[in-house]
């Protein structure tokens, strides 16, 4: 091994940075603090994506609060999962104590407390300015992801998908699913569905819709609907530091699958619709993927492949992204490749499984001078992270375990009131609290069906043909003047992530 000034060299001469930056802390050797060895991440290689990994209790919450403190500061936008809802805390200044002037003496600065502008989200809209998307929006794969169908439901789903797109048909919300596939399975669109798309069965038909009951009876229902969730709004500011937008999921944390799979959606509308942005000082966006591991379990192929091309070109259009989980063993190989900047906290060697995944884990790190990286990674302390990224020539920097530097923010939940407060004051609580109701799928297939219903009437007693009644017309005029209508094509082809690869339903930037 080599010694403390050649240490302090390396670190400096393969972290510097000219070019704004975050600075994370400094080099560990021989387990003294290195304040001389600092390690930052320049920002305009955040958007080569990264990885902050660790066992629980180790300290990847924090850092990824001192990721979000840094970035909002040098005005670059922010949207975290808040699992636990903890991190509502970044609002408002922290507290200073004798440990967190211990470790910023150690890492020599001042610690200066400091709150940020933030924007508080929810699927439930209990905890937040709610986030909805239309089902629509989700697409087939999606919603089949969420609603944990197999393969011959998933294809029925897409069936409902196709026939909606074809006779123009906005699938809005459940309500919306329910009644076409219904319409489809039992009601007069039996025989139409039979000859254009084949059978649909009714024991998959009641499956589908024992499914999304079990969505309405956990309250979750309104995830689906209008207002949709505007991306743009993820690109705020406030006084030049950029918005830190949480997502509150601490009441549905029981339904992993659905607030993962609405994550990805996010990310997909972003991909498909935001610029080229070629190469920034600074991402337009860093989004910050919590519990990742929930993406990625039971994801059929497809699913996996689709995700490695959003993480593969989204940097292209400024935008970062960032997967948090125990293990980088938790995410496939060919979205990890993609991710340059590694912040990796202690891993925990308790089992045979555990010191199998440890040793796979070290074969990710490339060889160092100064540490053995199995042993730095058992034992590291919390706040300390074995630490690789990106250099300005695209390079990954030399190993470094660094000592972290502390939030300024407060690390928790703000007191009750002070959540309530900023809730109620909130703009996005304004624009997204009241839902809108729409004529989508449902009024259009009701009116069709109550329609029919009076034209066989009036044919029992006049034998002779009627035309269209005026109804017909007013009812379309509704339709055309309807949101989500007025954006949808009628030859939109189905991707797999619903929006990635058809239309949007939102004007973006």
């Amino acid at each position: 091994m080599l010694g403390k000034e050649k240490f302090v060299a390396k670190i400096q001469e393969s972290y510097k940075a000219d070019a704004p930056h975050i600075y994370l802390g400094a080099g560990v050797l021989n387990q003294e603090i290195e304040a001389e060895a600092k390690v930052n991440l320049l920002l305009r290689m955040m958007n080569r994506h990264g990885l902050v990994a660790g066992a629980t209790g180790t300290g990847k919450t924090r850092t990824l609060q001192v990721l979000a403190e840094q970035l909002s500061n040098a005005g670059v936008p922010v949207f975290m999962l808040d699992v636990k809802g903890d991190l509502s805390g970044l609002n408002a200044p922290g507290s200073s104590n004798s440990k967190l002037e211990e470790r910023a003496s150690a890492l020599g600065f001042a610690y200066k407390p400091d709150g940020f502008p933030v924007e508080i989200y929810s699927l439930s809209g209990k905890k937040g300015a709610p986030m909805r998307a239309t089902i629509l929006e989700f697409g087939p794969v999606m919603l089949a992801k969420i609603l944990d169908l197999n393969d011959t439901q998933t294809g029925t789903l897409s069936v409902l998908f196709k026939y909606a797109d074809d006779h123009k048909l906005p699938l809005v919300d459940l309500s919306d699913l329910k009644k076409v596939l219904s319409y489809l399975s039992e009601g007069p669109g039996k025989e139409e569905i039979k000859e254009s798309y084949g059978k649909i069965s009714t024991a998959t038909s009641g499956t589908i819709l024992r499914k999304i009951a079990a969505i309405e009876q956990q309250g979750l229902e309104n995830i689906f609907g209008e207002p949709s969730f505007d991306i743009d709004d993820l690109f705020q500011k406030t006084d030049g530091r950029g918005v830190i937008s949480l997502l509150n999921i601490s009441d549905v944390q029981q339904q992993p699958a659905l607030y993962s799979t609405f994550l990805m959606s996010l990310l997909a509308e972003i991909y498909q619709t935001m610029p080229e942005a070629g190469d920034l000082d600074k991402p337009k966006l860093v989004f910050f993927f919590d519990e990742a591991h929930l993406l990625f379990k039971d994801a059929p192929k497809a699913f996996l492949e689709q995700i490695e091309q959003v993480v593969r070109l989204i940097r292209s259009k400024g935008i970062g992204i960032f997967f948090c989980t125990q293990s980088p063993l938790d995410i496939p190989e060919t979205v990890l490749a993609q991710l340059g900047n590694r912040i990796q906290h202690a891993l925990r060697a308790f089992t045979p499984n555990d010191a199998e995944n440890l040793r796979k884990t070290v074969k990710t790190y490339p060889r160092s001078d100064f540490y053995e990286i199995e042993e730095a990674l058992i034992s590291m302390g919390i706040g300390q992270a074995l630490v690789t990224v990106l250099n300005e020539k695209g390079i990954p920097t030399e190993v470094a375990v660094t000592h972290l530097t502390p939030p300024l923010a407060v690390m928790g939940p703000l007191p009750e009131t002070d959540f309530n407060s900023l809730i109620e004051h909130s703009e996005m609580m304004h624009k997204y609290g009241a839902g809108e109701d729409s004529i989508s799928a449902r009024e259009i297939l009701t009116e069709r069906m109550n329609r029919n219903s009076e034209e066989e009437a009036l044919q029992k007693e006049t034998p002779e043909p009627r035309g269209r009644q005026p109804k017909e017309k007013t009812m379309a005029e509704q339709i055309l003047a309807s949101p989500v209508t007025k954006e949808i094509g009628r030859q939109v082809v189905r991707g797999l992530f619903g929006m990635l690869f058809g239309t949007t339903t939102k004007r973006r930037r």
